[in-house]
């Protein structure tokens, strides 16, 4: 099964413990991830994830939901959460720890419903994986929107990572693309997996949402280059 998430989720909520995750990028090496970290609860949050769950509203749709830490502080403060996530062991756990609206589903293949808000968080952005991916995506959860509806959506500005201490840049922006599309690999014990991620600064998400019909707002700064915006359908 090639589910290193749901396996490590699956691994850590039933033993108590559990390797960490692996992240191997085209940019950085052996990046670990602890499993625990995606069962931290609402004292645990960052302030990015604690203003993004306050500006939560009416029916709510957690895409990527992991274990569920989110969607079960949302559940716990009686508002209406559906948590979305395409591993079937996530939502096996998910369902164990008393989350009652589950999907098992990659989001690119979930229609039908419409929500108030739709909220990705821990890099949401990431899941379109490129920025051309990322319109792609929002094009996507447009139509899940109800009138009014809002996307709360985290990412990074990773370019400090490419800068020199004189301010020059090591890889040439000219010609490798957007310095945000990354290539990414997780690995859990031998289970593997690989795809494409994004981050992206609040500049070009800003204009990336026009494209695709949204107005875009910044709701939270954070210390290390990490932004919250909000989406809304442009009337």
């Amino acid at each position: 099964m090639n589910d290193p998430f749901g396996t490590a989720i699956k691994e850590y909520f039933e033993k108590g413990k559990a390797p960490d995750l692996v992240v191997n990028s085209n940019y950085t090496e052996d990046e670990n991830i602890p499993v625990s970290y995606f069962f931290r609860n609402a004292n645990e949050m960052p302030e990015l994830e604690k203003k993004a769950l306050q500006l939560c509203r009416g029916s709510i749709l957690d895409v990527g939901a992991a274990a569920g830490c989110h969607a079960l502080v949302l559940q716990n403060n009686q508002q209406d959460v559906t948590a979305l996530e395409q591993s079937e062991l996530a939502v096996e756990v998910m369902k164990t720890r008393g989350i009652r609206k589950t999907i098992v589903s990659d989001i690119y293949k979930f229609e039908g419903a419409q929500f108030d808000t739709i909220l990705l968080l821990m890099n949401g952005a990431g899941i379109g994986g490129t920025v051309n991916g990322l319109k792609k995506l929002l094009f996507h959860l447009k139509p899940l929107l109800n009138e009014g509806g809002q996307i709360l959506i985290d990412s990074s500005n990773i370019k400090y990572l490419f800068e020199e201490e004189d301010g020059s840049m090591w890889i040439d922006l000219s010609n490798d693309g957007y310095y945000g599309e990354m290539e990414y690999e997780v690995l859990f014990r031998n289970i593997k997996s690989a795809f494409d991620w994004l981050f992206i600064d609040f500049n070009l998400l800003q204009k990336t949402a026009m494209e695709t019909g949204f107005k875009c707002e910044q709701m939270f700064e954070g210390e290390h280059y990490d932004y919250l915006a909000k989406l809304e359908i442009y009337k």
